[in-house]
């Protein structure tokens, strides 16, 4: 083969490997990014919705057990879906079903961490022992569901100085947290009660006053008669 021969060869065979860039591919990258930054979008709100919804649910529990486990529930999806998306659906690498497993379970995990905190911190007024527990609870939680979730980080880091330094700020959290709340909650007027607060009772024993109605001693009048009619004829 000659060198013009070999020249031609090494010309085609760089113009086949070249990238289209006529205008049907640009439009079809331009697609494509619009696709992906709208994927993006709903992935990213998506965690910070099912984590309010979590963190409301948490806090309000026991005013409506029923209505704020189902709203609980709403949120964990909405997490998971979220995470879904991010961690399956936009990557590049898909991980196993081992890993996918403990991915979503380490996600939900985190949900709640996040939710217990927002909520904790955001009605420790109206809930001063609950978010005494609530905020450092999460700090635990949230630190262990992280490492779990970390695909580079394993999970011995649980036990690691910087682990047992979460711990120890979350015991020092706790018993801050309760020495506030101590006094907020003997307060009067503290709680947090969104409408279901009783109305204060009467007092049945109150006196009335009332005005007793006048005596009437009137006796009825006799019917007047009316007076004879006299025509000049005797009877």
């Amino acid at each position: 083969m000659t060198s013009s021969q070999l020249i031609d060869a090494r010309t085609t065979e760089q113009t086949s490997h070249a990238p289209a860039t006529g205008r049907a591919a640009r439009r079809k990258a331009h697609s494509s990014h619009k696709r992906s930054l709208a994927a993006r979008y709903l992935g990213y709100v998506g965690y910070f919705v099912g984590a309010g919804l979590i963190s409301g649910a948490v806090v309000h529990h026991p005013l409506d057990p029923d209505r704020y486990t189902r709203i609980a529930g709403y949120g964990a999806l909405v997490f998971l879906a979220a995470t879904v998306l991010n961690e399956f659906l936009l990557t590049r690498e898909r991980p196993g079903p081992a890993r996918m497993l403990i991915v979503i379970g380490s996600s939900l995990l985190l949900s709640f961490g996040i939710g217990m905190l927002s909520g904790g911190l955001q009605h420790f007024d109206d809930f001063p022992a609950r978010g005494a527990v609530l905020v450092p609870a999460d700090i635990v939680v949230s630190f262990i569901a992280y490492v779990i979730k970390d695909a580079d980080t394993p999970w011995q880091r649980i036990f690691s100085l910087l682990g047992l330094s979460i711990l120890a700020a979350a015991a020092l959290a706790l018993f801050g947290l309760r020495e506030i709340a101590a006094p907020m909650e003997t307060a009067p007027g503290g709680g947090h009660s969104h409408g279901t607060a009783e109305e204060p009772a009467t007092d049945d024993h109150a006196p009335t006053a009332t005005t007793p109605a006048p005596a009437t001693t009137s006796t009825p009048k006799p019917a007047s008669t009316p007076p004879a009619h006299n025509d000049g004829h005797s009877h």
